[in-house]
């Protein structure tokens, strides 16, 4: 069921007021992919009154006021992807279309949304409610961080944006526990998984460089980031404290990650999968084409690509669903008006991390002297793909269901790494769960630019390469494999993208078709070598492309304007019948 939306909504589940107001800089759809469908959804199943104001306008008060004013909070997202990202492009050129807007035109989200909104509230209700600060927007920029837009240091978004409270990662507990908190009268300024202001740090706590230091010394913002990345785990982490001005920005330990039964509990409540009908009936939105009819079955990575955000979100232990809870979601969607039978997708930021992590992780908390599959896969991960084995299976025999797609990225070298059930899987995914289309992500080909990113070397791309074509001409497939790379980030020359060039047209037979150039991400370990030009784990100069005419050639000498090579097709057997490529 929708949570209300509007006045009306609202009576008619006999609401005379609400408890909480959550903003987003998405339109509402109610969907477990995105954060503030399922803080809404938890809350009201915990007997909270929750409403959703979806892209509200900032040039007048209609939209943020036509719920009233919270009984205990206001809750403020900028979406499912930080603002800055969704409005403009790696150049910096304002983006037309947004996959979060009805009828995709991007003329919605507000740049630096969670501060555009908190100010909204704040204009219209005066001495209101507490402002909660969440989602990607407000977790990622938490601390002090290099924000590329400005080129600039900036503060804490909880000191910018004038909020009570901050929730980092994913949020559900915290959220949680808050409302209750909240609701018995008590202060919340303890509770894991938040951030606030404070005039002094606690005892406890690390205290971090603050942020005029960081704004002058590009080294002390190094080790701010250093210490800041350390400690994103519930089971080691600490709290700290950065010093702002006269005041101190306190971030609490991590909140504990949902247990298994708990995760199922959130992904199975009554989500919609659609769009609110307060946006429009006939009116379309982008991201649903992808996730109304996908699982979202894995939290987390532990991957750590450096230009990647995400274990400093969603954290770098990989947790996941259990089978039942996935096959009754898979029940629920192929009963949908509309379904036609493909389930597009089951995954996450890796679907080939689902069913196993590290033991010694589990108990002590990620290696602060190593990392889980970089340079190599480490011996004590133990990778295995049985588990996702089974779920496949089981998920191809729920009635209804006539292709199961596995769309998320793989790892290959996982594959490669997981001696027992690594090649079974790979067959599997194969005969079975390939669309036309393998994902994978190499990034590049060149050893010093993929140390750069934290990403393997090329020889295991080479292997899984060799070994997926012969899985598919043996089962007599027309399926080829789609690499994502990018163009000008950190260490990375002209020089580099040519040999990459090089790489790709005679090792791999092919004209890269999906190249992104480099965007420095808030909290991301190459947003800090983009910022300082060192490598922040070594301390030596780094190069950085900074003139946009050159990243655009960079990504320009990847994908060249002469004939495209694609990977050779494998035979097919007499007698077969070709398959349809999926229509991208």
């Amino acid at each position: 069921m929708f949570l209300p939306t509007t006045r009306e909504e609202m009576l008619d589940r006999g609401w005379d007021a609400m408890d909480v107001i959550l903003v987003s800089g998405d339109a509402y759809i109610d969907s477990p992919y995105l954060g503030v469908s399922v803080i809404g959804q938890l809350l009201v199943d915990a007997g909270y009154r929750v409403g959703v104001i979806g892209q509200p306008s900032i040039e007048h008060g209609e939209d943020i006021g036509r719920l009233g004013e919270p009984a205990l909070f206001w809750g403020v997202s900028g979406g499912g992807v930080d603002s800055m990202v969704a409005n403009y492009t790696a150049l910096k050129k304002k983006r037309q279309s947004d996959d979060y807007t009805p009828g995709g035109v991007n003329d919605r989200r507000p740049d630096r949304a969670v501060i555009a909104y908190t100010n909204l509230v704040r204009r219209y209700f005066k001495n209101t409610a507490p402002i909660v600060l969440g989602g990607v927007e407000a977790s990622l920029r938490r601390v002090a961080h290099y924000d590329y837009w400005s080129n600039s240091i900036r503060r804490s978004i909880l000191f910018d944006a004038k909020a009570n409270l901050l929730v980092y990662g994913m949020g559900e507990k915290s959220t949680l526990e808050l409302a209750h908190t909240l609701a018995a009268g008590n202060d919340p300024s303890t509770l894991r998984g938040l951030c606030h202001i404070a005039a002094a740090p606690p005892l406890e706590s690390l205290q971090l460089p603050s942020f005029e230091e960081c704004a002058a010394d590009k080294k002390a913002f190094t080790e701010m980031f250093r210490t800041f990345y350390d400690h994103n785990e519930p089971i080691s982490g600490r709290p700290l404290a950065q010093r702002h001005g006269d005041r101190w920005l306190i971030q609490n330990r991590p909140a504990d990650y949902l247990t298994q039964d708990e995760l199922d509990r959130v992904s199975e409540l009554p989500y919609e999968r659609a769009l609110h009908p307060f946006h429009g009936r006939n009116t379309d939105v982008r991201a649903l084409d992808t996730i109304r009819f996908s699982l979202p079955a894995v939290r987390g990575c532990y991957g750590e690509c450096n230009f990647c955000s995400i274990a400093v979100h969603q954290g770098q232990t990989v947790r996941w669903r259990s089978e039942d809870s996935l096959v009754r979601e898979t029940e629920e969607i192929a009963a949908l008006e509309g379904f036609k039978g493909h389930l597009l997708d089951v995954g996450g930021p890796t679907a080939n991390m689902y069913g196993f992590e590290c033991a010694k992780k589990l108990k002590k908390g990620p290696c602060l002297d190593k990392r889980c599959i970089e340079p190599e896969v480490c011996k004590s991960l133990r990778p295995d793909h049985s588990h996702q084995i089974t779920l496949l299976n089981r998920l191809r025999k729920v009635k209804g269901i006539k292709q199961v797609t596995v769309a998320s990225g793989v790892r290959h070298d996982l594959v490669i790494a997981d001696k027992k059930h690594g090649g079974r899987y790979l067959n599997q995914l194969v005969n079975h769960h390939v669309s036309g289309q393998l994902k994978l992500a190499p990034e590049h080909s060149e050893d010093r630019v993929l140390k750069a990113m934290g990403k393997p070397g090329k020889t295991g791309l080479l292997e899984f390469r060799r070994r997926f074509l012969e899985a598919s001409r043996t089962a007599g497939k027309n399926q080829f494999l789609t690499y994502y790379m990018i163009a000008a980030h950190p260490g990375c020359e002209e020089k580099d993208m040519r040999e990459a060039k090089r790489f790709v047209s005679d090792r791999m037979h092919l004209n890269p078709e999906q190249v992104q150039i480099f965007t420095p991400l808030p909290s991301s370990w190459s947003s800090v070598m983009y910022w300082t030009g060192k490598d922040p784990f070594t301390g030596r100069d780094l190069f950085v492309e900074r003139d946009p005419r050159r990243k655009q050639l960079q990504k320009d000498l990847l994908t060249g304007k002469g004939p495209i090579r694609r990977e050779t097709k494998p035979s097919r057997p007499t007698g077969g019948r070709p398959r349809a490529r999926r229509r991208r």
